[in-house]
C-alpha cells in the first residue's frame, strides 16, 4: 500500500508539470525523513553520487554525442539517397525510404527522438511536396524512428541493463530480431497506404544509381560495423564501442566528407551534455527512491502480492505489460525503467522470466508510449516538423501503433524472438 501511494504521489506531482526528477527527489526525501527521521538526509548526497557513476551509463552520452555528429556530418543525408536508390522504384517510396533508414539510423544514435528530429527535417517536406499527406508523413516517420529504442545500440536498453544488472550486450542482441521484423512489417504497412492513396513511384530502378549512392555512404555504413561489430564480437564493451563510434563518426565528418566544423562539433557536445544531465538526474533521484523501497521492503511485498495473484510466468508477463503500457502514456521510457524496473526484477527472477528477455519486452513497450499521448516525445517531434495535430496523426499511426503491438506479443510469448540470437552465440540468455 506504501508503495502504491509513493508511485502515486510521483504521478501526481508529474501531472502537475513538475520535472521527474525533482517529483521522484521529493517524494524519496519526504519517505525518508517520515521513516528515518531527518537524521536520514546526511546520507542523501552519497546515494545520489553513487546510483548515478554506473560504467555502462557512460555509453549514453557518448551515442548521442555519434549521433548527433552523424547528422551534422551528412552521414544521414547519404543514408536516405542510398535507401532511396533502392527502394525508389516502389509505390510510396518515400515511405519506404523514411522506414529503412530510420533503420539504420538506430544502428548509431540509439536515440528515437534523436532519428525523429534529424530525418524528420529531411523527409518530412520531402514527403508533403511528393502530394503525401501531413498526417501519414509524420506518422510513418515517427513510428519508424522508435525502432532506435529496440534495433541496438539502444539508450533504454542500456538503462534497462544497468538498473536490473543483466548483460548489455546480450541486450543489443535480443534486439535485432524484434527491431528488424518490426521495421519490415512497418514496410508492408506503408506499402498498403501507398497503394490505398496511389502514393507515387519516385523513378525507375538504377544499377548505376545504386553503385553512385552505395560509394558515397559506404564510409556511413562503416559506423554500424564498427560499432555492432566490436560489441557483438567481443573486442568492446558497449561503452567502449559508443566512444569507438565517437572517433569514427568524427574521423568520417572531418577527413573523409569534410563537413564537420567545430561550430557543429560543439553543438552536438552540448546536446550531448544536456540529454546526459537529464538521464544522470533521474537515475541519482531514482536511487534515493530505491533505497527506501528497499527499507521498506517493497519488491518482496510485490513478489508476494503478485504471487498470491497468479505463479504463472506468462500471467505475470501480461499484467506487466499492461503496466508498462500505461506508465507509456505518462512517463518517458528513462523514468519508467528507473522507476519500476529495480522494484519487479525481484519478483521476474521468482517466476523465472529471463531477464534479457523481460528487458526487450519493456523497451518495447516503452517504444509504444514514445507514439501515444499525452506524453508521446517522438510523436510529438514529428508533428511538430510536420505541422500536424498529434490526435489526427494518431488516427493513421495506429496502424503502425498495432505493428508494434504484434512485435511486443511476439516477444512477450514467443522467446525465441528476442532470445534467439543470444541462445545461438551465448549459448544462454540471462
Amino acid at each position: 500500500m506504501e508503495m502504491l501511494a509513493l508511485f502515486g504521489a510521483v504521478m501526481v506531482l508529474v501531472l502537475f508539470g513538475i520535472p521527474i526528477a525533482v517529483a521522484l527527489a521529493v517524494v524519496a526525501l519526504v519517505a525518508i525523513v517520515q521513516t528515518g527521521g531527518i537524521g536520514q538526509l546526511s546520507n542523501v548526497p552519497i546515494v545520489m553520487y553513487t546510483g548515478a557513476t554506473s560504467f555502462p551509463l557512460i555509453a549514453i552520452p557518448l551515442f548521442v554525442f555519434a549521433g548527433a555528429i552523424m547528422n551534422a556530418s551528412g552521414i544521414s543525408r547519404r543514408l536516405i539517397a542510398l535507401s532511396s536508390a533502392l527502394l525508389g522504384f516502389v509505390r510510396g517510396a518515400l515511405a519506404q525510404v523514411t522506414i529503412v533508414t530510420s533503420m539504420f539510423f538506430a544502428e548509431i544514435s540509439g536515440s528515437a527522438v534523436a532519428d525523429a528530429a534529424a530525418l524528420g527535417s529531411i523527409l518530412i517536406p520531402a514527403m508533403k511536396s511528393k502530394g503525401y499527406s501531413k498526417e501519414f508523413s509524420a506518422a510513418v516517420l515517427s513510428s519508424s524512428a522508435t525502432l532506435a529504442v529496440i534495433i541496438p545500440p539502444s539508450i533504454p536498453m542500456i538503462l534497462y541493463a544497468a538498473m536490473a544488472d543483466t548483460s548489455v550486450v546480450k541486450m543489443f542482441v535480443g534486439g535485432v530480431v524484434p527491431g528488424v521484423l518490426g521495421g519490415l512489417l512497418m514496410m508492408v504497412i506503408a506499402y498498403w497506404f501507398a497503394r490505398r492513396y496511389n502514393f507515387p513511384v519516385e523513378e525507375k530502378f538504377s544499377w548505376a544509381r545504386v553503385w553512385v549512392a552505395l560509394k558515397e555512404a559506404s564510409w556511413a555504413l562503416v559506423l554500424p560495423a564498427i560499432i555492432l561489430g566490436g560489441i557483438f564480437g567481443g573486442w568492446v564493451t558497449a561503452t567502449e564501442g559508443a566512444a569507438l563510434a565517437v572517433l569514427a563518426a568524427i574521423f568520417i565528418g572531418v577527413v573523409v566528407y569534410r563537413e564537420l566544423n567545430w561550430k557543429e562539433l560543439y553543438n552536438a557536445m552540448i546536446d550531448g551534455a544536456v540529454q546526459t544531465a537529464v538521464v544522470m538526474l533521474l537515475v541519482a533521484a531514482s536511487a534515493l527512491l530505491g533505497v527506501h523501497l528497499t527499507e521498506i521492503q517493497a519488491p518482496q511485498k510485490l513478489a508476494a502480492a503478485a504471487g498470491a495473484l497468479s505463479n504463472n510466468k506468462w500471467v505475470i508477463l501480461l499484467l506487466l505489460n499492461l503496466l508498462f503500457l500505461l506508465l507509456g502514456f505518462f512517463l518517458h521510457s528513462a523514468a519508467a525503467i528507473i522507476l519500476v524496473v529495480p522494484v519487479v526484477m525481484p519478483l521476474i527472477k521468482a517466476v523465472g522470466i529471463d531477464p534479457v528477455q523481460f528487458g526487450i519486452v519493456v523497451t518495447i513497450n516503452l517504444g509504444i508510449g514514445q507514439q501515444t499521448p499525452p506524453v508521446a516525445s517522438v510523436l510529438t517531434v514529428a508533428c511538430s516538423i510536420a505541422r500536424a495535430d498529434m490526435w489526427e496523426v494518431t488516427k493513421v499511426n495506429v496502424w503502425f501503433i498495432a505493428v508494434l503491438l504484434l512485435v511486443l506479443a511476439l516477444s512477450t510469448y514467443v522467446p525465441i524472438v528476442p532470445l534467439g540470437l543470444v541462445r545461438l552465440f551465448y549459448g544462454s540468455a540471462g
